[in-house]
């Protein structure tokens, strides 16, 4: 007999409060705090892929599309992260360039949710990023196309086999279909998990001025 495609989830619950925000001691820029808490994730042994993110974006469909992309370097004005331009998400970022970052970090209780603009970098930044992957890498980013139909798994390994002889002996040259983005924020919101449901949340906005407006939310 077929088991019912169902489960009631109701009384999945834990209780937060391993950390609390100080809203008296929260630095003007946001980049600070980020920073900060991503230091703590990648000294924690139980965070994983302490870069990991979900890149959200609006498809072309009209549908909000989400995947996770690793990010790459934070600086003082924004997140970078690689990709296939001609992908899903590139195709969507030309056409709409608002996208949000989630980072999520469960072992401390901690999200970060981003709200920004994204927009490519200049390419010989791609150029020097992309030298630095393995080969193995740089051989897929030509063999595999991504967001693509492909007729079959089997296809694929064969079209990077023919791109490993291709390039046998040789250097890989980046696909110009291949570079990177910078997300400028415009909001971050900081999310602490707290004992009954009463999160400490802080969200920043940037003004005009370039100055940062800080709010207080409710959980």
């Amino acid at each position: 007999m077929a088991r019912k495609p169902e489960k009631d989830l109701s009384n999945y619950r834990r209780q937060y409060g391993r950390f609390r925000l100080n809203d008296k001691e929260l630095p003007e820029n946001p980049m600070e705090l980020f920073r900060d808490w991503f230091y703590e994730a990648e000294k924690n042994e139980n965070c994983v892929e302490v870069n990991a993110m979900q890149l959200g974006t609006i498809g072309r469909d009209g549908f909000p599309g989400l995947r996770t992309v690793l990010l790459k370097k934070f600086q003082w004005d924004g997140f970078i992260f690689y990709t296939n331009y001609e992908s899903n998400k590139g195709k969507d970022i030309e056409v709409n360039p608002q996208v949000t970052l989630h980072f999520h970090w469960p072992v401390l209780e901690r999200q970060v949710i981003i709200k920004g603009v994204a927009e490519k970098i200049p390419e010989n930044l791609s150029d020097g990023y992309f030298e630095s992957r393995p080969r193995g890498s740089q051989l897929a980013a030509w063999a595999s196309p991504q967001s693509q139909p492909v007729p079959s798994f089997e296809a694929l390994e064969e079209r990077y086999r023919e791109t490993e002889r291709k390039f046998k002996e040789k250097p890989v040259p980046r696909p110009p279909f291949w570079g990177g983005y910078i997300v400028k924020p415009q909001q971050m919101e900081f999310w602490q998990g707290r004992p009954n449901r009463l999160h400490h949340r802080i969200l920043y906005e940037l003004q005009t001025d370039l100055t940062w407006n800080i709010i207080l939310l409710g959980s």
